[in-house]
Order: C-alpha cells, then structure tokens, then sequence
C-alpha cells in the first residue's frame, strides 16, 4: 500500500484552515466577479475534469489543475496554497473516490459551485475482476443501460461510493453524460455565457459519441475479449465494448500483487490466448515486464488518462483515447 495517501484527516484539515486563513485577505466577491480578466475560475482536481472544463468553457474560463503533468494524482498531496486557491475558486470541479487530499479539501472550502463527477452517473465496483471473477469472456455488454442513463445523472441525485470503481471518465458514454451535467452547472454559474456553455457541450458530446462509435466498431470481432494490465482502471471500458479486463493489481495503481494473483494471471493468460500486459504512463512498468517475459507476452501502454505529462504535448483526451483503441485492437487481434 502506498503510505502516501494515509494523509491523516486532522493534517488535511489543519492545512486547509492554514490556506484559507492566509488568503483570508482576499476577497471572495473578487472572485465571484471573476478574477482572471473577467473569466470565471475554475479549478479541476485532474486531468480528465481540466479537460471537461477548458472543453466546455471555452474562453469564458480560466482553469487550474491541482495535478500537475507527471504526477500521480492518486498521490496528490496539496500545499496550504493549493488549499487557498480551492476557497478562492468561482467553480470547482472534481472527482470524488480518486485523490483523498483533495476530497478532504473540497469538503472544508466552502465554494458555492462545486461539482463532484461521481454524483453525475451511476458509479459501479468493479473490483471482482481483480480477484480473478470477472465477466465471462464474449459477455455482451455493449450500450446496455444506456437508455436509463439520463435518469441516473441528475446533479444532487445521492449515490453510493463504498466500493465502487472512480474511472468512469475511460467510457465515452458515461464521460459524456459527466459533460453535459458539467455542461449545464457551468450554464447556472456563469448564465451570462450560458448559450456559449450549451454550445460547446454539444460539440464535446459528439465527439464522445464519435469516439464511443469507434470503439464499438473497432472492438466488435476480435481474436480474444481478454486484455492484461497493471491498473485496474479500464472496467467500464470493458463493461461497454464487451471485454474481460484482467489487472494485475487492484484499483490501486501502486498496489503489489500477491503471489496467487500472478499465478492466476498465468492461467488466464493461456486459457484466452492473451498477447499483451500492458502497463501505464504515470506507474512503474516493471511488474508488467516481468510478467510479460515470464509468459512469452508483448508489451504496450494502455493510459488510464488520470494525467498528461510533460511528453504529451499537444496530446488530449481524445487523442489519447484513439492511441489507446489501437493498442487494444492489435493486443485483441481485431478483424
């Protein structure tokens, strides 16, 4: 277990009271009328909630990421001025389940408009899969529950996060339902720009549809439905587009696996004739490669997108999510 997230609660609180007493000066009605050239501020927790905001905001927002490039947002810890700049904020946009920091933070900043993600789809616990009890391989999940998704994204609707898998943002469908509940909280906070909001919500939908469409088509007919990785991030993905996810370790991305587990992923890897383990961008890949030389497998980045890093120039979700289709119709050996 990574000893950094054990962030007592106490310290977390007593670095918020730190941050927001020395901006205290500050204040916030500044921030209400907007104090980046009139732009409505807006901090994001990570990066999948910095893209919805610059998406969907526009020129009307100025945003900041608590996570730097490079960084492991699980591990984020937050500065007293990180801290400060939470209370300062016009909007604040995050995920909860992801990064404990922050969610201790956000609990103690007070900002009228604050948007938990979780709270705008259905979240689910994905974490049989790691213990080897996954769906079976070939299950047809395809779009189901679509139809019911609007009822299941209404903002302020309570649900149940004991348990359940954070990483919605990997499935193109549910990463849009977050846009357009986004989408319209940006329109109540900032109502003067509202059309604008509206309009670029729109065009980020489509081009989640576009991307959905792509998946659904290009992982459709493939050798195998099973891939390996290190991070158990891809859940919906699978759920959506009918695949068996295998992780090596759990949600948690610096988790070590137990002996068992790696055992067992000898066994699955064989029964559904895997190809590939594939390791991530933020997190060592060195378990990945050792599994991969001990069963005669390939390697390949498959990116959970909790970050972009200094190498991403000029990459974003969209792309990235692209890379990430190609890697696993070549992994899958897709027709």
């Amino acid at each position: 277990m990574n000893v950094r997230r054990l962030i007592p609660t106490a310290a977390v609180a007593g670095a918020v009271a730190l941050g927001l007493t020395a901006l205290s000066a500050c204040s916030s009605s500044d921030a209400a009328e907007g104090g980046n050239d009139g732009k409505l501020d807006v901090v994001a927790s990570f990066y999948p909630m910095q893209f919805l905001a610059e998406e969907i905001g526009g020129s009307h927002v100025s945003v900041t990421s608590l996570t730097k490039p490079g960084v492991e947002p699980h591990d984020l810890e937050l500065s007293p001025r990180q801290i400060g700049e939470l209370g300062e904020a016009d909007y604040l946009l995050f995920l909860k389940g992801i990064q404990p920091a922050v969610d201790d933070a956000v609990a103690q900043a007070g900002v009228k408009n604050t948007v938990d993600a979780a709270e705008l789809t259905t979240l689910e616990d994905h974490g049989a899969e790691v213990d080897g009890h996954a769906h079976e391989e070939g299950e047809e999940h395809g779009h189901e529950g679509e139809e019911h998704a609007d009822e299941n994204a209404h903002e302020g609707e309570e649900h149940s996060h004991e348990g359940a898998d954070p990483h919605i943002w990997l499935d193109p469908v549910k990463y849009a339902e977050v846009a357009e509940s986004v989408g319209k909280s940006l329109e109540k906070a900032d109502p003067d720009h509202a059309a604008d909001y509206r309009k670029n919500t729109d065009t980020l939908v489509a081009e989640l549809k576009g991307l959905d469409k792509a998946y659904e088509t290009g992982l459709k007919d493939t050798a195998t439905k099973t891939f390996i990785t290190t991070h158990s991030a891809f859940g919906y993905l699978a759920e959506r587009y009918g695949l068996v996810q295998q992780g090596i370790a759990g949600i948690d991305p610096e988790a070590e696996p137990s002996p068992a587990r790696i055992d067992e992923i000898h066994s699955v890897a064989e029964k559904n004739k895997a190809t590939t383990v594939f390791f991530e961008t933020l997190a060592s890949d060195k378990t990945a490669k050792t599994l991969a030389k001990d069963l005669g497998l390939k390697t390949g980045v498959l990116d959970p997108l909790e970050g972009i890093t200094d190498k991403s120039a000029g990459a974003d979700y969209i792309e990235v999510m692209k890379s990430n289709l190609t890697a696993l119709q070549k992994a899958l050996g897709a027709k």
